[in-house]
């Protein structure tokens, strides 16, 4: 019923995506401009409205680049409350410069961690506050094409590949399929590791690549759950009872996950970056009481559990743990991608 609905919303989309045809246009006609660093940025992004999985590939490539760089993450920080330029400090929230940015400052407290919204103004300003940064690496920034990165990477999810999708409103691309062409690496994420290398194929066949594209693919794995606050690991046992809760675009590959984990699970959807209030802390208190299950534990993400901090006095002695989740590539192709983007930076003159 969903899938026929938006095929009403087809003539929408094609509004929608002549408008950004024409914005596109203008930008590879230099009528609107795109300017370029002398510098080493790396864009990461997708054509969909999300849950393709651009944090974890931040983050991946934040481990890879400061074993022998300085990288600097810049993201736009979406529904914070604040504006403008900001660099995470000490005392920074997520309400302050966004959720992901603060996942990010949480796991690497080493590492610059930017909010901006003018891309182009704010790479200057972090040059000029953290001048030791080597690497800038731009989260969401596909769209944003008034900086032209040294290297794009396009990420699209294996379950809904973008030659596959339809423009928002009838799908979820904000952005035409011909932006693809403007990637140099794009990664197929979310993959099941069994893919095979005829699956493979049909899905590079499919992409029809440029001179000069790479594709990779990747899959999501995911850790041991540790406690919000105390940092201490469990394992998940198929006995225990998973209140799940969850504010991110797509939790498919999250339920199938805890499917296959543990014999029963209760979810609490929450919208995307959603914002967590008193009346939400009361809902989650009162759905885990009713859990008759001794063994039983509250489950959120990464991305979540950013927003649920601030709730510590309340939640402290509750067993509201995370669960972290990583990429690596399929097909042995990890010494390949690393070796590109390492390359990309050490080889690019200042």
């Amino acid at each position: 019923m969903l899938k026929s609905f938006r095929y009403l919303l087809l003539p929408l989309a094609f509004c929608y995506s002549a408008v950004i045809w024409v914005r596109n246009l203008l930008f590879d006609n230099n009528i609107l401009k795109s300017s370029s660093f002398n510098f080493p940025v790396i864009g990461v992004g997708n054509l969909a409205i999300g849950g393709t999985g651009k944090s974890p590939m931040v983050e991946y490539l934040v481990r890879l680049l400061k074993k022998d760089f300085k990288p600097a993450t810049l993201s736009r920080g979406y529904k914070r409350k604040t504006t403008g330029f900001a660099i995470a400090g000490e005392n920074s929230t997520a309400l302050e410069i966004g959720d992901e940015p603060m996942q990010f400052h949480l796991k690497f407290p080493d590492v610059t961690v930017a909010v901006g919204e003018e891309r182009l103004v704010a790479i200057p300003q972090i040059l000029h506050e953290q001048p030791e940064t080597e690497v800038i690496i731009l989260d969401d920034a596909f769209q944003h094409r008034s900086v032209k990165p040294g290297l794009n990477i396009l990420l699209s999810e294996y379950n809904n590949l973008y030659t596959r999708d339809f423009m928002m409103p009838a799908g979820d691309l904000r952005d035409i399929k011909g932006s693809s062409k403007r990637a140099d690496i794009i990664i197929v994420t979310k993959c099941n590791p069994a893919l095979t290398a005829k699956d493979k194929q049909s899905i590079v066949n499919e992409l029809r690549l440029l001179p000069g594209q790479e594709v990779y693919f990747s899959a999501i794995a995911y850790g041991k759950p540790y406690h919000l606050f105390n940092k201490k690991k469990i394992s998940i046992l198929s006995t225990m009872h998973v209140l799940l809760l969850c504010g991110i675009a797509n939790p498919q590959q999250l339920k199938s996950f805890l499917t296959e984990a543990v014999q029963s699970y209760d979810m609490l959807r929450f919208p995307d970056h959603h914002i967590f209030h008193s009346n939400d802390l009361a809902e989650i208190k009162k759905q885990f009481a009713i859990i008759s299950e001794k063994q039983k534990i509250i489950l959120t993400t990464e991305k979540d559990a950013v927003r649920l901090i601030k709730f510590e006095p309340q939640l402290k002695e509750m067993p509201v743990y995370v669960l972290p989740i990583s990429n690596h590539f399929l097909f042995k192709d990890e010494m390949k991608f690393n070796e590109r983007i390492t390359g990309f930076v050490a080889g690019f003159k200042k």
